[in-house]
């Protein structure tokens, strides 16, 4: 039996989605009363496609749905996390020969980005971490409260295609998951930051953010990742991984979602020399609050 290897979109900055449904839904449903520690030798390394009944390959899912893709492999040396204590995380990403990849384009300033975010979307974290000899990455870890979470390495092994692959990762206790209410306004470290713009499935949509502060417009943000910021969004339910483009100078975005739905958007931006991090949740079709 043959299979065949999803297609990635790239486009140039960075979207992650969480498709529609329950935000807490993945590994599993309702409230959690305690997230419990697994073994590190689970196997998550099946491959974004399957077959039907018909044996016809289906294609063409967004990323980050699996840890292994076109012969390529996301393994880390644990998938067990302590909540409130720094960690020292590593992963490898493993080609078609079974060794490590050491060789990786530079996307977005970076050879990889890794997104780490709990199942209901919250403790959402955006990293990037070294690169050692022998094809081992290396990034410094915390996540504050127990929980599943997902991780995902973007990255764009030389001579091949941008590849997303994800893992589960877990953080033993208990927690209860939070469903973050539909806005389009977010408030962070005294900037104020809005987003427009209507997300339609299918099509591409764009959106823009407007971030103030003391009523004032900022107009001197920071480049981030080789533009003025980076959006990265969560689809309620499979913490699938799309991408956007910047489309302007400014914070302006091109997004395509595959579905209807609701979507967690964060943005990146940079201004004196910090980078902050607005949260949005967004339902496609419906546009910004009057």
């Amino acid at each position: 039996m043959s299979t065949t290897s999803a297609k990635l979109s790239a486009y140039g900055a960075a979207l992650v989605l969480v498709a529609g449904g329950a935000w807490a839904l993945g590994t599993a449903a309702g409230p959690f009363p305690q997230a419990e520690a697994h073994s590190d030798t689970h196997d998550d390394t099946h491959d974004d496609t399957h077959e039907d009944t018909h044996g016809e390959a289906v294609v063409d899912l967004p990323g980050g749905l699996a840890s292994a893709q076109d012969g390529y492999t996301l393994t880390p040396t644990t998938t067990t996390l302590t909540p409130g204590v720094a960690a020292r995380f590593t992963f490898r990403i493993t080609g078609p020969d079974g060794a490590p990849v050491t060789a990786f384009d530079v996307e977005h300033e970076k050879r990889l980005h890794f997104i780490v975010v709990r199942r209901d979307t919250a403790g959402y974290q955006h990293l990037h971490p070294d690169l050692g000899a022998d094809g081992t990455w290396t990034v410094p870890l915390t996540v504050a409260d127990a929980g599943s979470y997902r991780a995902f390495a973007d990255f764009t092994p030389s001579g091949a295609k941008p590849l997303t692959l994800g893992v589960d990762l877990v953080a033993p206790g208990v927690f209860q998951p939070v469903e973050p209410p539909e806005t389009r306004v977010a408030d962070v470290d005294g900037y104020h930051v809005r987003l427009d713009g209507d997300l339609v499935a299918g099509r591409a949509s764009r959106l823009t953010a407007t971030v103030t502060e003391d009523g004032r417009a900022v107009t001197d943000l920071q480049p981030y990742l080789g533009a003025a910021g980076h959006l990265v969004a969560l689809r309620g339910g499979d913490l699938a991984y799309l991408h956007v483009h910047p489309a302007g100078p400014g914070l302006t975005f091109v997004a395509e979602v595959p579905s209807a739905g609701t979507y967690r958007l964060f943005l990146d931006f940079r201004h004196g020399d910090v980078v902050r991090t607005a949260a949005f949740t967004v339902t496609t079709g419906t546009g910004a609050p009057r």
